[in-house]
């Protein structure tokens, strides 16, 4: 069972170093110019470069990562920082062909054109053939959409022993639900967008390693390309995190109960959930994760009975993205995953659990 961090502490990480009379809340730095009179010795200096909001947030998800951590404006530019701080022209990667599809997109359409080999595999099959010559991995587990699993230790460790570098993208079940860098990963990205951040209310990612060098790449990547987070929605994703651990157990709690009705739901053909016995990667989650999540997702006969039912739901928001306070639902195929036209992505969300089944129930039943 994978350790969890002590969000308690993480609650109080500000408040323990705070002078008599400073303000508990974190302040919004809205400034692109700092005072600096002479040298910079170390002084925040222009806005593309320092900000003290920014380094407020990077603590906190430090603390949770349990590593140095820099934030970036969407966890497509967490993504991007990470692979551009990593690859050359010449540099071999692999990627997975099942998660998420802008990330297949930014390797097909910018690395590739660099020099930079780009493959796929499945996340089932994702170790066949091994990972010798490969310079990067990038790994997704669970895989967005399909929940398939993959086990991080040992690609970890097979990755190292050819020279490679990894990265897992984290989004899905966040540092409170499992934890790559512990696994031996080197690099760890998310979306803070989603869960971290919970609201739906602010775009946001973060990177996070170990690897000292690593993270100075990282680092100049973001300063010179200008891939930077705003300060009000740096100050936004520090009042998410403050409620992550209540809103993640709600979320991950509720969403078993529902996996668990779902799966002899009369109108429900299939479901994936890592929390449930039979599903393929239930093995590999409990020996993984400290969570199995609050996405689960099931196949419905057809893509009007996926339409009917999403859009049929009071308590279910028809959108892209998840992970926030509302649930949330999607027909992926419209997006071009390669899944079946009745494929339904749910988020859930913190709404009561027994009034949010009876409106899915209700939901599915008017399918007949």
């Amino acid at each position: 069972m994978a350790r969890t961090p002590k969000t308690g502490e993480m609650l109080h990480l500000r408040g323990n170093a705070l002078s008599k009379g400073e303000p508990v809340a974190l302040p919004l730095t809205q400034s692109s110019m700092f005072h600096m009179p002479g040298a910079p010795d170390g002084h925040p200096t222009y806005g593309r470069a320092d900000n003290p909001t920014w380094t407020q947030v990077e603590h906190v998800l430090a603390h949770l990562e349990d590593a140095p951590c820099l934030i970036f404006p969407s966890g497509m530019g967490a993504i991007s920082a990470a692979l551009f701080a990593t690859v050359r022209a010449g540099s071999r990667i692999l990627i997975p062909s099942d998660g998420y599809y802008v990330t297949r997109l930014l390797a097909d359409r910018f690395l590739a054109p660099l020099g930079v080999s780009v493959e796929e595999r499945p996340t089932t099959a994702f170790a066949q053939g091994g990972f010798d010559g490969f310079d990067v991995v990038f790994v997704e587990s669970p895989s967005n959409p399909g929940l398939d699993m993959i086990d991080l230790a040992q690609v970890a460790r097979d990755v190292r022993a050819v020279g490679g570098i990894t990265i897992a993208d984290n989004t899905t079940l966040t540092p409170l639900g499992q934890r790559p860098l512990d696994l031996g990963i080197d690099i760890v990205v998310a979306s803070d967008t989603k869960a971290m951040g919970g609201h739906s209310d602010l775009l946001m990612g973060h990177v996070a390693s170990r690897n000292a060098q690593i993270m100075e790449r990282v680092e100049e990547w973001r300063r010179i390309s200008g891939a930077i987070p705003g300060p009000h929605e740096a100050w936004l994703l520090h009042r998410g995190l403050e409620t992550l651990d209540v809103r993640f157990d709600r979320m991950c709690s509720s969403a078993q109960v529902l996996a668990e009705r779902l799966a002899s739901h009369p109108a429900v053909s299939q479901i994936r959930y890592p929390g449930l016995p039979s599903d393929p990667s239930h093995d590999l989650a409990r020996k993984q994760t400290a969570r199995f999540g609050f996405l689960l997702t099931i196949t419905l006969a057809s893509e009007d009975q996926a339409e009917r039912f999403i859009n049929g739901c009071p308590l279910l928001r028809p959108a892209t993205s998840f992970g926030g306070v509302h649930s949330s639902a999607e027909r992926r195929a419209r997006w071009g995953d390669q899944v079946d036209p009745g494929f339904v992505r749910l988020s859930v969300g913190c709404e009561p659990v027994d009034e949010l089944w009876q409106a899915l129930n209700d939901s599915l039943k008017a399918l007949a």
